[in-house]
């Protein structure tokens, strides 16, 4: 993680000091508004990387240059063995981008369709039949 927070907080001030550059040099306006919300972006970045390393401690097989692979080896996440909702997300996803080719209104309907067809999504497993007493 520390080598994550540092190439991040480099790229942040890369980013600044470019974005100076390019002001000194007459850039244009796109120019001067992506660099600046670039190095806001590697801040975050950064941010999160040095935040979580605080957090869990120095201890991590990625920082140090003898640790073997399977040290980092452990539980990744949940996934569920089988849902309908990907393909409610996909199928609205494509509503909604179609929405902005052929009017507002499809547009509108697809964006309420891909709110809860994502929040069924993450809220599948929050139903009482899949909690444990």
């Amino acid at each position: 993680m520390r080598f994550g927070w540092q190439l991040f907080g480099f790229l942040t001030i890369f980013y600044l000091i470019v974005t100076l550059v390019y002001w000194q040099q007459g850039g244009e306006i796109v120019g001067l508004t992506a660099l600046p919300l670039s190095a806001g972006l590697a801040l975050i970045i950064a941010f999160y990387f040095w935040y979580t390393q605080r957090r869990l401690g120095d201890n991590h097989p990625e920082d140090r240059l003898e640790a073997e692979i399977a040290e980092g080896a452990g539980e990744i996440g949940f996934f569920p063995p089988y849902s309908w909702w990907p393909l409610a997300i996909g199928f609205t996803a494509t509503l909604t981008a179609f929405g902005l080719i052929i009017g507002w209104w499809l547009f509108l309907i697809g964006v309420g369709a891909l709110v809860l067809s994502v929040m069924g999504f993450v809220l599948e497993y929050e139903k009482p039949e899949y909690q444990d007493h």
